[in-house]
């Protein structure tokens, strides 16, 4: 069971006693989802709106939290959420618990509400290649 939350970062670094040409970077970073059930697992529901971030600072803070002191995120943007078939299973199925929990009334409709059309599926390598979409 595999899924991460896949973000496209621009940042700068903080060399001491240096200039950097150029001065910010592009990157991907992908934090890893929790399983279903456990803590952090309802990331999506707290941080993503239609396959968006709702809100920027947090998606920035997020990103950056995640990176080597020096490294000043300057924007992160959700990308895609990436996963395998039982982990989409198991969070298909821990929202069918409560689907009000995310206001909606299944799981297919909560997936929609916060990850919009933006769930790529795949089997490990597969997804971080290019899986097809889904959901």
């Amino acid at each position: 069971m595999d899924a991460s939350y896949v973000f496209r970062v621009r940042f700068t670094l903080s060399p001491r006693r240096a200039r950097i040409d150029p001065d910010a970077f592009e990157t991907v970073v992908r934090i890893p989802a929790p399983p279903p059930g456990e803590e952090g697992w309802l990331l999506f529901r707290d941080a993503l709106w239609r396959g968006e971030a709702s809100d920027a600072e947090h998606a920035r803070r997020l990103c950056g939290d995640r990176l080597p002191a020096g490294v000043e995120v300057l924007s992160a943007t959700f990308a895609e959420f990436e996963t395998d078939e039982t982990y989409l299973e198991a969070l298909r199925a821990a929202i069918d618990e409560d689907p009000a929990a995310f206001r909606a009334d299944s799981a297919r409709e909560a997936l929609h509400k916060y990850f919009g059309s933006s769930i790529r599926v795949g089997s490990g390598e597969e997804a971080s290649a290019g899986g097809s979409k889904g959901e």
